[in-house]
């Protein structure tokens, strides 16, 4: 019998619990997905500590991308058959044994593209994606900050963005974490723990400023993330790992003329048309060497608790991934 990995309430790592899944069978337009791999990422950390609203009353299967193969399809599914290889990205309900799940958001896998890899770059893969072609289209010759450059996302934001011929600046916390980052694609790696990044990058920039920053921290970095970008330059706020920025006024726009965005990746993948296109990017970016993603930890679909605790410890490089 299947199982999954439950919050029981939002609080810390201790409410993740084991739960039973009962019969799962696939509605019209919907699949039911036997997984090999699922992601782990800060998305589904914010929302087991209530930093985002609680969807469900009771228990809430969290995890936010998954990999597997399709054991059961629902009416009116078109281009999907039991068997398939594929992977997705919404939120909540992978940390699970199976899933069903809107097929609208389920994309078929090449055979190159393994289930543990699908599972590390579907959430993240497609985050960078829709981060770099789509909220601010990144061109030669632009010059990127972008925070905790030795995470997921930002692995590979440093391989992606090298390809497009943009002068990357990273931060990371700790040399090792600088030099995975520098190692990744990365122009230069600022280790915010030593030095003032803002200052940093000032002096890299020559006093102008970035083209544009991306900004995954929030509350520890924003403002000097604004104050590192250059007159009329963009910032892209995509998260808050160190909880949200609460200072934030629309006159801070005005020191430089800024253009700030807020953007969430769900409101992307609802595009089934965004979704193809950006997923064949990202597919063909993994197998034909622009992006060489690491999976640097694994832990078992019950010892989710565990991965939790090292990815809010800062004790992760690269991706994470839950094995079914």
């Amino acid at each position: 019998m299947g199982y999954a990995m439950a919050a029981a309430k939002p609080g810390g790592s201790e409410v993740l619990h084991k739960i039973t899944l009962g019969d799962l069978t696939p509605a019209a337009g919907e699949v039911l997905i036997k997984h090999d791999a699922v992601g782990i990422n800060f998305l589904d950390i914010y929302i087991r500590n209530g930093a985002y609203p609680w969807p469900v009353d009771g228990d809430l299967i969290l995890g936010s991308e998954g990999a597997g193969i399709i054991e059961a399809v629902g009416s009116d599914v078109k281009g999907l058959a039991v068997g398939d290889r594929v992977g997705y990205t919404l939120a909540n309900g992978a940390y699970a044994t199976h899933r069903v799940i809107d097929a609208a958001y389920v994309v078929k896998l090449p055979d190159n593209v393994p289930s543990d890899l699908a599972a590390s770059i579907m959430l993240k893969g497609l985050t960078v994606a829709y981060l770099i072609h789509d909220s601010y289209a990144v061109k030669p010759g632009d010059t990127v900050l972008f925070h905790a450059a030795a995470g997921g996302v930002g692995l590979i934001a440093g391989q992606w963005l090298k390809a497009l011929g943009a002068t990357t600046i990273g931060t990371a916390g700790g040399a090792e974490k600088c030099a995975l980052a520098k190692a990744n694609g990365f122009d230069h790696v600022i280790d915010y723990t030593s030095t003032d990044f803002e200052a940093e990058v000032m002096r890299l920039t020559n006093g102008e400023g970035v083209t544009v920053a991306y900004d995954s921290v929030g509350n520890d970095t924003m403002a000097r993330t604004i104050t590192s970008t250059k007159r009329r330059g963009t910032i892209i706020a995509f998260g808050q790992s160190s909880g949200p920025y609460a200072d934030f006024k629309i006159t801070d726009l005005s020191k430089g003329s800024y253009y700030l965005s807020r953007p969430t990746l769900f409101h992307f993948v609802g595009d089934r048309s965004w979704l193809d296109a950006a997923s064949a990017k990202l597919f063909k970016a993994v197998t034909d060497g622009t992006i060489n993603v690491s999976i640097n930890q694994r832990f078992a679909l019950e010892d989710v608790a565990k991965a939790h605790e090292a990815l809010t410890g800062r004790a992760t490089t690269g991706c994470t991934i839950l094995t079914v």
